[in-house]
């Protein structure tokens, strides 16, 4: 019986999604460290350090397929041992040629490199949901470069943006995500096969070459030195994805509030069947927006358990290797859950344009107090205008009045200014700066990155 969200049947998808979870299963876990092993002991029979014929047995007759993993998990409680069982299993599945599974390694060297094949899966998912989200958001960028909003900072309203200038910042912000992503995919596949201690002991002056070989099989990088005692990779990756999914939870909390009922600017995609309330039955509650945003907080208490793996006592220990064991694996199925739902929000968002017009005139003009401002700072001075033009401003905001109307009314600025000029100031369309220009140029960065639609295959 499951006793995590993750593996939930009613609500699994909430928290992860089946590809992600299947490579982060004890089954796949199984697979790649047989496939570890296997590797090693097929560089080892070239090599000359085990029979070459055991090591062809040993390839052919490994098959983490058919490790009965409940078996294996009785083993594990008597021996008290997170890989000896698993090499026991194969080795009788190899018959004699088993003696010379896992020739030369530790577990943590298996156990390490195993995991970072966990993460090269992982991170192929990553980075294809990244490009996908990064192409939805260009959609959304180009769709609504000049589809009006107010732009808000300390939660109310402030100045003219549009839409497309929102989804482009959001933009931009991925095209960096998949830089970063980019960067640290050769030092987090990076194996590591050098021995209880990392110096080789067991298999002498070929020790490095044996690691460097099976590691080229398994299609890694090897390292310049053992990393038994240095976790940065983990921890690196574990930051990269606490970006990637603090942004994706501030995308989910924009989106959440500008679907409030008095804001409904834009709502998430819904469904015939959709239930919002079980006692409310008018809800259409933003419950895809509050998932996106709601993992962003334990992916990133998950992220700190790795961090305080890199505290590592002599030269290894299991109190902070454990911790990885934990989190690695919560960081990926969250994320990929994000990655999904992001997806699929972006995809289908409804953007209410009429409703955004109609939220810029809230104020009454008050909005465009800036324009105004510099605009009659040309002529006043800007200091003496700010002044005047905050007057005007603060009795229509606090006695309901028309501002416009006050600064006809006012003594000094009614001298200045007509009410042509007002009209053409309080309009927000003439406001929104070089939003528009700005939209192109990240959009244009974001192609010229060579990460959005065509996808290449990334270097190891």
């Amino acid at each position: 019986m499951s006793s995590h969200p993750i593996d939930y049947l009613l609500l699994g998808d909430n928290f992860g999604t089946p590809e992600m979870r299947d490579i982060w299963s004890e089954q796949n876990r199984l697979t790649r460290q047989t496939e570890v092993e296997v590797a090693l002991a097929l560089t080892e029979g070239e090599l000359g350090v085990i029979p070459r014929a055991a090591a062809r047995e040993i390839a052919a007759k490994a098959d983490p397929g058919r490790l009965n993993i409940r078996d294996i998990a009785l083993s594990g409680v008597k021996m008290k041992h997170s890989l000896m069982p698993m090499i026991a299993a194969l080795q009788q599945q190899c018959g004699e040629a088993g003696e010379f599974i896992h020739y030369g390694v530790t577990t943590q060297d298996i156990v390490d490199t195993a995991t970072v094949l966990q993460l090269r899966q992982t991170l192929d998912v990553i980075r294809r949901d990244c490009v996908a989200i990064a192409d939805a958001l260009k959609t959304l960028a180009r769709e609504h470069q000049h589809t009006l909003m107010a732009g808000r900072t300390h939660g109310m309203q402030a100045l003219p943006v549009t839409f497309g200038f929102k989804a482009a910042v959001w933009l931009d912000e991925f095209v960096r995500h998949l830089d970063r992503l980019a960067a640290l995919r050769p030092r987090l596949l990076t194996g590591n096969l050098s021995g209880a201690v990392s110096t080789y002991a067991a298999l002498g002056e070929i020790g490095p070459e044996v690691e460097r070989q099976t590691l080229t099989r398994l299609g890694l990088n090897t390292p310049a030195i053992g990393w038994q005692s240095a976790r940065d990779r983990f921890s690196e990756y574990a930051s990269v994805a606490v970006m990637i999914s603090g942004t994706l939870g501030k995308i989910g909390n924009e989106l959440y509030n500008l679907m409030r009922t008095e804001i409904g600017e834009v709502e998430e995609p819904f469904s015939a069947g959709k239930i919002g309330s079980s006692t409310m039955p008018h809800k259409r509650n933003p419950a895809a927006l509050e998932g996106l945003a709601s993992l962003t907080a334990p992916l990133l208490h998950s992220a700190s358990l790795i961090y305080h793996s890199m505290h590592v006592e002599h030269e290894r220990d299991a109190m902070s290797w454990r911790a990885e064991w934990i989190a690695l694996p919560q960081i990926s199925v969250y994320l990929a859950a994000q990655l999904k739902n992001a997806l699929e929000i972006l995809s289908g968002l409804t953007v209410n344009k009429a409703r955004m017009l109609a939220n810029l005139q809230l104020l009454d003009g008050l909005l465009l107090s800036e324009k105004v401002m510099f605009e009659t700072g040309k002529r006043l001075g800007k200091q003496t205008a700010h002044h005047l033009v905050y007057e005007c401003a603060m009795t229509a905001y606090e006695q309901r009045l028309s501002f416009r109307d006050l600064l006809l009314a006012h003594p000094v600025l009614a001298a200045h200014i007509t009410p042509e000029d007002l009209d053409s100031w309080l309009d927000p369309a003439n406001y929104t700066g070089c939003a528009s220009q700005k939209v192109d140029e990240a959009i244009r960065f974001a192609e010229q990155s060579g990460h959005l639609t065509h996808v290449k295959e990334t270097e190891r």
